[in-house]
């Protein structure tokens, strides 16, 4: 560091890098030099980083981890891309993810895979799933390639990654963040919400992505339920105490494999009631097995119908690109099967 002063910035907060900021430890290229250099040498490894879902107006490609939107000009930033820039933040770069948000193929396709960038890695646990689709924003702050990161997701893709490379994942009503100019998927439930390293830097970066976007009509009506001062002052230490929170144990217990994970729920149980929390346990969801059939529940049909008519809108609004619908993509994947891995797809994208 300049002047010889040391700052630690590996597992640092939003707080922290700002305190070392002004009190003249840190500067915004050492911070910047430092998360190229952890790309550098992680990301072969790891793949988390590529370039992706949120639409930038620089010269980072916009692909959903498909080869088919290599080269294709957005408009303008991404609605929450336009605010962190206004807040000061640097894009360092986009992540990689499980290609077309999973969505590819309806099976076959592994979590966190993506054509451009392989399989993602989960930093804690290689052997692991690092689940997807929002892989490798969680792979990228869990690894310290990046300060913190933004994800997507419409049924899971935040929370599940987030659980998986141990960071914060945080996912808002749908409305309360812009998803204009942002890949989509299902927009009746595509939310835009952030994964870090701890809950105090996923507020932060909460607080700066809220609000009304006039290129995302849902946001008009979800901007009046915004707190007045934002939602950092609910940040407290001891903001456990007294809440109640529902434990929800079938199906989900039964999907953790092995007596280690089952222990570690356990502890972090008692952690929630040391703190001051009422836990009411063994609750039940009513007809739990038909909504997680995707398939019995309806979900994957509106999946599928949402998906071809919201990808259309948004592929012919690019200024540039080589497919212009989803027919597109799925002829220029049938073309190119060897560089898009088609061995991992039956039929779909």
């Amino acid at each position: 560091m300049e002047g010889g002063l040391a700052f630690k910035i590996e597992e640092t907060t939003i707080k922290e890098i700002h305190l070392a900021f002004a009190q003249g430890k840190l500067t915004a290229r050492e911070l910047v030099d430092f998360y190229l250099h952890q790309i550098e040498t992680l990301n072969p490894l790891l793949r988390g980083v590529i370039e992706d879902t949120f639409g930038t107006k620089d010269k980072l490609n916009t692909t959903a981890g498909s080869y088919a939107l290599l080269g294709s000009e957005v408009p303008r930033d991404a609605g929450v891309v336009e605010k962190l820039r206004k807040a000061g933040a640097i894009i360092l770069g986009k992540a990689s993810m499980s290609e077309w948000y999973k969505f590819r193929s309806l099976s076959g396709v592994p979590n966190g895979w993506c054509a451009r960038s392989g399989q993602g890695v989960n930093p804690y646990c290689p052997s692991g799933s690092p689940c997807g689709s929002s892989s490798g924003c969680a792979i990228s702050v869990a690894a310290n390639m990046a300060a913190v990161s933004l994800g997507t997701e419409t049924h899971c893709s935040i929370i599940c990654p987030a659980d998986h490379n141990s960071v914060v994942g945080l996912k808002p009503t749908v409305g309360l963040t812009s998803r204009a100019g942002i890949i989509p998927m299902t927009p009746l439930w595509d939310t835009v919400g952030p994964i870090c390293r701890n809950v105090s830097d996923a507020v932060y970066m909460l607080d700066v992505i809220v609000g009304s976007d006039p290129r995302d009509e849902v946001t008009v009506e979800a901007a009046k339920y915004i707190p007045e001062g934002g939602y950092k002052q609910f940040l407290k230490e001891d903001g456990l105490k007294g809440k109640r929170i529902g434990i929800v144990r079938h199906p989900f217990v039964e999907m953790i494999l092995g007596a280690i994970e089952k222990s570690a729920l356990e502890h972090h149980l008692d952690l929630l009631r040391q703190q001051g929390a009422t836990l009411v346990d063994n609750l039940s969801i009513p007809h739990i097995e038909e909504i997680m059939d995707s398939s019995h529940s309806g979900e994957a049909l509106v999946m599928m119908v949402e998906f071809k008519s919201s990808i259309n809108a948004y592929l012919k609004e690019l200024i540039t690109s080589p497919v212009r619908s989803l027919a597109d993509i799925i002829a220029f994947n049938e073309r190119n099967s060897e560089l898009v891995g088609n061995s991992f797809c039956n039929k779909g994208l």
